[in-house]
């Protein structure tokens, strides 16, 4: 059974504080965003430290929520080109002299660098702050490569005093890579900002394929990055515009133009370019998302998939991989959405034909996507901060 809404849990007011590596356009950011806002619309104070205070969403950050930039705490100045990673990595410091000067009642951490920092800089700060530290993302892919990552899963998350996953598929991952106690790890889904979502996707989008009597747009969103596997998604949609009008568009950016390039390369060999479209990063997705046929998830991995509930909130059909972690959860198995192997482009391509022939009534959708309110997330997240 949901929980249900409360005005605060417990009775009380506290003092949280929030750390995350800065404003990009991921999903951490945008999940800790929205927990702030409903702490403070819930009469909590809420500190949100950050390792880097620019990004593409700053301006989202809510109002009432206080922003703490951690280079003003450091001990030394880090060089301007360091990245989030790094910077979030070498914030121990200054998370230690933050938390000794403002006492908040409890750091909540999320990402892999940050939970790092806030495990080792609460250590060093030596004041009674409860530690809970969230993770977001596949280990066994995320930290490939990142010895760092392991070692701090490994040896410091036992150390908090809670840690949550963001879907069952993680806290399972999470249980057999490190010796954290039963009753201290627990999973709990993303909160989706509902009500928002279905205040801006009645936005205009500014994007002539969208208009009426326009071929139905295929739609991809995340950054240009090998996990979310979108040269997989384009050899779909090769296959799908082989057997009827259609066109894909691809939301997100990335670090790296290199990634663009080579997408817009594989399109041009498929043929397919034509009806192909990467506008780079959007900061409101949703009105795309309520005008496309189809929104397909072709990640190799994932901790949960907000996008897909994303999606649902505005209506529009899904199909995803079925890949680790958070898909199958989301869609129960595939009961609200095709799920379909990893890298499979012909099973892919079946999937969003037959969703664009024969489309599910929206209101179900809609409703599944209830199932992961702000409210339901927050109030869990309350009982494990402060309960």
């Amino acid at each position: 059974m949901a929980d249900a809404p409360t005005d605060s849990f417990p009775g009380d007011h506290h003092h949280l504080a929030i750390f995350i590596s800065g404003f990009s356009g991921g999903g951490v950011p945008r999940v800790m965003m929205t927990l702030a806002d409903a702490m403070v619309r819930r009469g909590h104070r809420v500190d949100f430290l950050v390792a880097q205070a620019t990004g593409p969403t700053r301006e989202a950050l809510p109002p009432g929520v206080q922003l703490v930039d951690l280079d003003d705490w450091r001990v030394l100045p880090v060089p301007s080109r360091a990245n989030r990673s790094w910077r979030s990595v070498t914030c121990v410091l200054a998370v230690a002299r933050y938390l000794r000067s403002a006492r908040p009642e409890v750091l909540l951490s999320g990402g892999n660098y940050p939970n790092f920092a806030a495990l080792l800089g609460r250590a060093l700060a030596r004041v009674p702050v409860r530690l809970v530290v969230s993770h977001h993302s596949d280990l066994i892919r995320e930290a490939r490569g990142k010895p760092l990552v392991r070692w701090t899963v490994r040896h410091l998350y036992p150390r908090a005093d809670r840690v949550v996953a963001v879907s069952q598929g993680i806290a399972d991952e999470l249980a057999r890579a490190a010796p954290i106690c039963a009753d201290r790890l627990i999973a709990i889904h993303n909160p989706i900002a509902r009500a928002e979502i279905q205040d801006r996707r009645q936005d205009p989008i500014d994007h002539p394929w969208f208009a009426p009597g326009q071929p139905p747009v295929v739609l991809g969103v995340g950054r240009l990055h090998p996990q979310k596997d979108f040269p997989t998604l384009l050899r779909a949609f090769a296959r799908i515009r082989r057997a009827r009008p259609a066109r894909l568009v691809i939301l997100g950016s990335g670090t790296r133009p290199e990634r663009r390039d080579a997408l817009l390369a594989l399109a041009a060999e498929l043929g397919v370019s034509e009806d192909v479209d990467l506008p780079g990063f959007v900061e409101n997705p949703f009105p795309y998302m309520s005008h496309a046929a189809v929104f397909v998830l072709s990640s190799a991995w994932e901790g949960f998939g907000n996008v897909l509930v994303e999606a649902m909130a505005c209506g529009c059909p899904v199909v995803s991989t079925d890949c680790p972690s958070g898909p199958s959860e989301i869609l129960d198995a595939g009961r609200y959405g095709p799920l379909v192997p990893v890298g499979d482009d012909e099973q892919m391509a079946r999937a969003t034909l037959s969703l664009l022939a024969s489309p599910p009534d929206p209101e179900r959708l809609l409703a599944r996507a209830r199932e992961f309110s702000v409210d339901v997330a927050t109030n869990r997240y309350l009982r494990v901060l402060f309960g």
